[in-house]
């Protein structure tokens, strides 16, 4: 199986002195598991969702060749909330949930496809984007059929996440918070279905992620 994760620099890990991030863990988990899964990390700093829609169906098909099985996963809308030069977001709400169903519409016709929602704990403000914009999302990917995580009420309550993004540049986490994240997604079960079986259980919790140390 080949798995194309798309998104920004959550996606990418960044933060993370064990360069794994939450992607590089579920995949770790997957493979200690039985299952045989190549994955593309194809998240980018600074990336909004019109950036996303700009590159990924070039970039998942150069990865995706028709023999093998294929997975998208798709996780953006932190960099869309962000503040711009004038305080205002990066992207509007509507700007957002246009390339969100851009994106979504096309990749359930190439793959199975998922989504994880944006996480961005900071000013209140911002989070206030974010808590919308991941609720809007959730219902395009209703609509489309895409089995959709919100994952900003978990990372907003999450006390080493934000322990680790303050010590940091204020918004992206360490090993630990990654790592907590991907206990929280490895956990759900659409992704468990999406990914399909393997030899043994997946992880459950935070504490049977690898952590990389």
């Amino acid at each position: 199986m080949r798995i194309c994760f798309f998104g920004d620099s959550f996606v990418n890990g960044t933060g993370d002195d064990d360069g794994l991030g939450w992607v590089g863990r579920l995949v770790a988990s997957a493979r200690r598991r039985g299952k045989d899964v190549t994955s593309y990390n194809l998240g980018v700093r600074r990336d909004t969702s019109a950036d996303v829609a700009a590159r990924w169906a070039d970039e998942a098909t150069r990865r995706l060749p028709p023999q093998y099985e294929a997975r998208l996963a798709f996780s953006f809308g932190a960099n869309d909330c962000a503040d711009d030069e004038a305080g205002n977001a990066r992207l509007s709400l509507d700007a957002s949930l246009a390339s969100a169903t851009a994106i979504l519409s096309k990749a359930v016709t190439l793959a199975p496809t998922l989504m994880i929602g944006p996480a961005l704990p900071g000013e209140a403000h911002v989070e206030r984007r974010i808590r919308l914009l991941s609720q809007e999302l959730g219902q395009v990917c209703a609509r489309l059929g895409v089995p959709y995580l919100e994952t900003h009420p978990f990372v907003s309550t999450c006390d080493v996440w934000r322990r680790e993004a303050a010590a940091g540049d204020g918004a992206h986490p360490n090993r630990d918070g990654y790592s907590a994240l991907a206990g929280h997604i490895g956990s759900w079960s659409a992704w468990k279905a999406w990914l399909g079986p393997t030899d043994r259980e997946p992880i459950t919790s935070a504490r049977d992620a690898p952590a990389g140390r």
